[in-house]
């Protein structure tokens, strides 16, 4: 467990980082000017500096539960009607839940028993096919005996399909850093978040699907004008579990640090973000910075949603919900809210309706849960 680190999904007692980024400060913005460094060739995220500027968020959110009762909730979409496709890491359930409530069963997925004891290992994310009301397909991150793997299945009715089509497999899977997050981007394509194991060097290695960025087709091959002619979209990465969208069509991840910075990324396509030789802020040239930090104890980031120009932030160690302003190429204006009330958030996702959906992960076997955990709340930006 050592390898986990405070700022991750784990206990408080690992071992000290050996980064040699020196610790950021809370909540601060990395660079002043909010300009990546990397190769902009190709990349959406090389949008004009003068993009408008969303109006600042005014007032606290307010949450409510949806439904309670779940175990360690992790994946989230939506259908088009509003509700919700729900997945949980260690039974490997798969739920459609709606706005009111109520919950039904749409299969349970075969995939490898869970390790238990506070593994991050499970079926993992979810995402409807962008075309769904036509083929009704259902994308699957989860772990095998051998792997972590993108898998799909068709859901006919109120049930899945028990033929899983493997799209991709060889990611490397561990008891920690499995990443797991799935999200369809607004060019049609699937972005995949995978972690690197416990084992730091496979980040750095364009050779491993651990600790990266994927880009892929609909089919799982790599998505044409991908920087390595490989699935992997971006690398150096230690354990990525939130990805996002932005109205300009730019990608963000959240990123679990280790022992002195969690972190927030705008991704570009073969950009190097640095881990193991660098922790946060500081590095070289050839890595790119993020544009916010956190002391681990205030964040543990998972999941992450865009909504009218701001990102939300679900904070597993910090138990919040993060807000952070977009202003052009920046990230500011960091507010937490929530703090303790409800536990480990992992997941947020934005509804159809505008409202957020944010899951709590407090039967994960790392949370202190309460009587009605696992639960969904609808959060009232």
């Amino acid at each position: 467990m050592a390898a986990c680190g405070g700022g991750d999904d784990g206990p408080d007692d690992a071992a000290p980082s050996s980064s040699s980024a020196a610790p950021s400060p809370s909540g601060s913005v990395s660079d002043p000017t909010g300009a990546p460094t990397g190769d902009p060739t190709g990349d959406p995220t090389d949008a004009p500096t003068d993009t408008p500027t969303a109006d600042p968020p005014s007032g606290p959110p307010r949450a409510e539960a949806i439904v309670t009762g779940l175990e360690a909730p992790w994946g989230l979409d939506f259908f088009a009607d509003g509700d919700a496709i729900l997945t949980e890491r260690d039974t490997r359930r798969v739920l459609r839940v709606t706005p009111e409530g109520e919950v039904t069963e749409l299969g349970v997925v075969e995939a490898a028993e869970p390790t238990g004891g506070g593994a991050e290992d499970g079926l993992l994310g979810v995402a409807l096919s962008p075309t769904f009301e036509d083929d009704a397909l259902v994308y699957l991150y989860l772990t095998t005996a051998e792997d972590n793997r993108v898998v799909r299945t068709e859901l006919r009715g109120d049930r899945l399909g028990e033929d899983l089509e493997v799209l991709l497999d060889g990611i490397p899977n561990g008891f920690i850093h499995d990443g797991g997050r799935l999200e369809f981007g607004p060019d049609g394509l699937l972005y995949v978040s995978t972690g690197e194991s416990g084992e730091p060097a496979l980040a750095q290695d364009r050779d491993s699907l651990g600790g990266k960025v994927l880009r892929l087709t609909p089919d799982g091959d790599p998505a044409p004008g991908n920087p390595f002619g490989s699935p992997v979209y971006s690398y150096g990465h230690r354990n990525v579990q939130g990805l996002a969208f932005d109205d300009q069509g730019r990608l963000w991840a959240s990123e679990f640090g280790d022992q002195e910075s969690d972190e927030l990324n705008l991704i570009r396509p073969g950009g190097n973000y640095g881990w193991p030789e660098v922790e946060g802020t500081g590095g070289a040239p050839e890595y790119v910075d993020p544009l916010q930090t956190w002391d681990t104890d205030e964040a543990s980031p998972s999941g992450l949603a865009h909504a009218d120009g701001t990102l939300w932030m679900a904070a597993l160690k910090g138990e919040r919900l993060w807000r952070v302003r977009i202003d052009g190429r920046r990230a500011v204006d960091p507010q937490a809210f929530f703090i303790g009330r409800y536990g480990r958030m992992r997941t947020v996702a934005v509804a159809p309706d505008g409202a957020l959906w944010v899951t709590t992960s407090n039967r994960d076997g790392r949370g202190t849960p309460a009587a009605d955990d696992d639960q969904v709340l609808r959060v009232t930006p």
